[in-house]
């Protein structure tokens, strides 16, 4: 009876020892990072934002059980430049980052961007589809890297598709008043409702294969990165995701009366209802294509986070979700992005971090944020000159201020917007020899009455250009690490 007994505690024991032992295996271990970033997604396109036309199951979910940012900005309204700020921590002003380039060229090979931070330290990186800039749909119709950093991945996998040549029923709504042409490659509206499932396209098999990495290297620390295509145009997705948006049943944003009349000319945007020849009809189109692009972003979105709960990784990974910047759908008759009004940089961003519980948080944060929290909770030290600031306190008190304010710049650097909760001002040029825009954002959330030249308004306008001479300056000196 002893022996039997004595045996019992010895089992019991090693359990406990083998459970502990388990659990503190468990607590040590790397987090994992799945960064999600789609191309061109407006936060006013999603549901779990304001827009209830749209339909986003997925990401909704996950907003539901993360920390959704209502109040996040981009750093300049363009892939290219928005993407190499995210990435390597700086402000396109202090590192005159401007194009389509990875960053890498201006901040030299002595900064290590935020996936390399995390290679150096003993992760598994790798790049799915879009992530530094690709050119769409040029990149993708040929599987090339575009201009990728290579020295922040592992591995790299591009996802090749027809993109505009898809087989389906196309219409061009942009350039095209007279409705001759179907559809044209670049970088316009050409919708198609493709034939065939989700594997056609580049985003069904960016799921894929970034699912089957997951799969592959549950074992070990990894960083993935997975970028989605849409919405960006050309708006192409199978025939299935359109049928909840029938065109007819679109409403296109209010507009009011020589709306332009007080916008600088610089402040008008490159893609207008005018110059784009877009006919009420292309309009109700264009916003259809673009929600059902959404829709089917959405869905890819959904089978990646599916296969990480599948794996069990739920628990140990920090999933992120955004997009580079945001996408006018008609707002003063605008289109696409590179403005600085509110639907062109204002993005969405979700943020799950394990034993974090889910919240919404109204402070304002920056896509170069990210850098220092991914950061941090790993548990990363990164260089003293990344000029973005950590949302770690955000996620454990979603009350706290991280900032007061958020910067974007556009135009080769030469328009700014300075956005807080009361004021939206957006001055081109330096010295604003070229003009300057001011909206009330209580009162004019929709910004339609630019107060720049009421003389009630001259001395917020003083004070507005003086904090964003300081921020200037303040980017400016707090530039990237010297070799």
């Amino acid at each position: 009876m002893k022996s039997t007994l004595g045996l019992k505690k010895v089992i019991v024991f090693s359990l406990l020892a083998l459970m502990a032992h388990t659990s503190e295996a468990q607590s040590n271990k790397k987090p994992n990072v799945l960064f999600i970033i789609s191309d061109d997604l407006t936060a006013t396109a999603l549901s779990s934002y304001e827009n209830k036309a749209c339909k986003t199951p997925n990401i909704d979910k996950l907003a539901s059980e993360g920390t959704r940012y209502t109040k996040s900005y981009c750093q300049y309204p363009v892939c290219g430049p928005s993407r190499a700020s995210l990435m390597f921590g700086y402000y396109p002003t202090a590192t005159k980052t401007y194009g389509y380039v990875s960053g890498r060229e201006n901040v030299g090979n002595q900064n290590a961007s935020l996936p390399e931070l995390f290679k150096n330290n003993g992760y598994y990186t790798a790049r799915v589809s879009k992530i530094y800039h690709m050119g769409i749909p040029s990149d993708i119709e040929k599987g090339t890297n575009g201009t990728d950093d290579e020295a922040s991945w592992t591995e790299r996998f591009n996802s090749k598709a027809a993109e505009w040549k898809t087989p389906g029923e196309a219409e061009l709504v942009q350039d095209n008043p007279d409705g001759k042409i179907e559809r044209i490659g670049g970088n316009k509206m050409t919708i198609v409702k493709a034939d065939g499932d989700d594997l056609v396209h580049a985003d069904g098999k960016t799921a894929e294969t970034a699912s089957a990495l997951i799969r592959k290297h549950k074992a070990e620390p990894f960083f993935l990165a997975v970028g989605f295509v849409r919405p960006h145009v050309p708006f192409v997705a199978p025939k299935k995701y359109f049928n909840s948006y029938p065109y007819q049943d679109i409403t296109v944003p209010d507009v009011i009366e020589n709306d332009w009349d007080d916008i600088p000319a610089n402040g008008i945007n490159y893609v207008t209802s005018k110059n784009a020849m877009m006919n009420p009809v292309q309009e109700q189109k264009a916003i259809a294509a673009y929600y059902a692009s959404v829709s089917f972003m959405d869905d890819q979105v959904g089978k990646v986070l599916k296969t990480l709960k599948e794996e069990g990784l739920e628990d140990n990974t920090i999933v992120v979700f955004t997009s580079d910047h945001g996408f006018h759908l008609g707002e003063h008759k605008f289109w696409m992005k590179v403005s600085l009004h509110e639907e062109s940089v204002r993005v969405p961003m979700i943020i799950k971090a394990p034993g974090k519980k889910p919240a919404v948080c109204n402070t304002f944060t920056e896509l170069v944020d990210l850098y220092p929290t991914l950061a941090e909770l790993a548990g990363l030290k990164h260089s003293k000159h990344i000029q973005g600031k950590s949302l770690v306190k955000t996620l454990s008190k979603p009350t706290y201020a991280v900032r007061d304010e958020a910067f974007s710049v556009s135009l080769n650097g030469d328009a700014f917007l300075l956005r807080s909760n009361e004021w939206a001002y957006i001055q081109y040029k330096e010295d604003a020899s070229q003009g300057i825009e001011l909206y009330d954002m209580l009162k004019d959330p929709k910004q339609f009455n630019n107060l720049a030249k009421n003389t009630d308004y001259a001395q917020t306008i003083k004070l507005l250009q003086k904090r964003l001479a300081d921020k200037l300056k303040a980017v400016r000196m707090n530039g990237i690490e010297e070799k």
